[in-house]
């Protein structure tokens, strides 16, 4: 390893039981973050522009983060989340489709239906491999009967201790501007980014070593056990993403320039 790299502070282990919530934007009792500690998070991924760079600056860093997938993303690009996983990265879930779950015109069941087959989705784009139980809501809105449901299938929900707001930043130097203001600020926490955005792929590489300048160290979420999926999603999912069928990829998922 590289000794001037940011690295891995220490590595947690998450028993997830009762569905336990991280991130003071919205949970207060878990507070297992020392000073100057941080859990790198990713959004809404896999893409394949993006989510390879992001890859790239952990990877050049010796450090890792949490990536919550969106499950019809990981249909298209099954390749891309296979090497978030195989990078050692921790693989969280973001629902099939990125619906805001407290949509009122939800069923119930199609809101859960939203959480199952977003986990299913990730399984069967990481090769029958379950991902973490791990999930973190779109746009951070927490519904209460859905925190409820996640509860009873022992999945941890997060939240976020600070925002880089990457969506908003018209560059990579916004996104490291914001992130450390707040950082600076609160002293340690779990920072929510996105790794589709351009910006922030741009802003990786700068960001963790300013890390690493600062005395930040990362800290690694690890859970206790798999998630199971549910089976009857399982078989759904094949009836909806048509998954056997080559064609319904997007062409950036087939075909790939390696030289030119």
């Amino acid at each position: 390893m590289n000794p001037e790299a940011l690295g891995v502070g220490r590595t947690v282990e998450i028993d997830t039981t009762g569905g336990p919530g991280f991130g003071f934007e919205h949970f207060k009792d878990l507070d297992f973050l020392k000073d100057h500690e941080v859990v790198l998070t990713f959004d809404d991924g896999p893409w394949p522009e993006n989510t390879p760079g992001v890859l790239k600056a952990l990877a050049d860093q010796c450090t890792t983060g949490i990536f919550f997938i969106i499950g019809k993303h990981a249909t298209y690009y099954p390749e891309i989340l296979k090497q978030v996983y195989n990078a050692g990265h921790t693989v969280g879930t973001h629902t099939w489709s990125h619906a805001a779950l407290t949509n009122k015109k939800l069923t119930e069941d199609q809101r859960k239906e939203e959480i199952e087959l977003g986990i299913s989705a990730v399984k069967w784009a990481l090769g029958g491999n379950s991902p973490a139980p791990f999930f973190r809501f779109p746009a951070l809105q927490h519904p209460p009967e859905m925190v409820t449901y996640l509860g009873t299938r022992n999945i941890g929900i997060f939240s976020c201790d600070l925002d880089s707001f990457d969506f908003k930043a018209r560059n990579a130097q916004a996104v490291i501007d914001v992130t450390f203001k707040k950082l600076d600020k609160l002293g340690k926490g779990i920072i929510l980014m996105h790794d589709f955005h351009k910006h922030t792929a741009e802003a990786l590489p700068e960001l963790l070593r300013r890390l690493k300048a600062g005395g930040y160290k990362v800290v690694a979420m690890r859970a206790k056990a798999p998630v199971q999926s549910l089976p009857q999603y399982d078989e759904q999912l094949g009836k909806i993403a048509k998954l056997p069928t080559v064609s319904q990829r997007p062409v950036s998922s087939v075909v790939t320039t390696v030289s030119e």
